[in-house]
């Protein structure tokens, strides 16, 4: 597997391979809003979110500023080594069903325990997801939920041979 070759940050940027691991989470006052069905399900200026080598940021979203009435919790689950057992959220939104798109931590880790009970979201199955503004382009790869703005460069994992990252 040959090294990724990170592409340089231009101003106003920041790279994927700066971002530290174990991943840092940081609090962020940009404005997030995510649509899905027609409805915003969810928007805050008090997100956090989750900076990992090679991947774009996942943002979590307090539940105080998310239309929890759309979200039923989901079947799956899954386990981190840095934040723990994650559980998983559905949405039902006027009918429309998107299964599994969603997750949190009921009992994160000592260094997540600020993301306890908030949710992220994959943005690939939603109308939009938004950061101040700026639709964002899903993170490749079925199984990663993080969010590219033009504000971010990789290139990052999920994309075609970089499962050896």
């Amino acid at each position: 597997m040959p090294k990724p070759i990170p592409i340089k940050p231009q101003p106003g940027q920041e790279s994927v391979w700066d971002y530290p691991r174990p991943p840092r989470l940081e609090l962020s006052d940009k404005h997030i809003k995510i649509v899905f069905n027609g409805v915003t399900i969810a928007e805050t200026k008090r997100a956090y979110r989750v900076l990992e080598t090679s991947h774009p940021p996942v943002y979590y979203l307090p539940p105080e500023d998310i239309e929890m009435r759309y979200l039923v919790k989901g079947n799956g689950r899954s386990f981190c080594e840095w934040k723990g057992q994650a559980g998983y959220y559905s949405l039902n939104v006027n009918g429309k069903i998107a299964v599994n798109v969603g997750w949190y931590y009921p009992n994160p880790t000592s260094n997540f325990a600020a993301i306890k009970n908030y949710v992220a979201f994959y943005p690939a199955p939603m109308d939009a997801c938004l950061v101040n503004g700026e639709t964002v382009t899903p993170q490749p790869g079925s199984f990663y939920g993080g969010w590219i703005t033009k504000e971010i460069v990789g290139p990052f994992k999920g994309e075609p041979g970089t499962m050896g990252w």
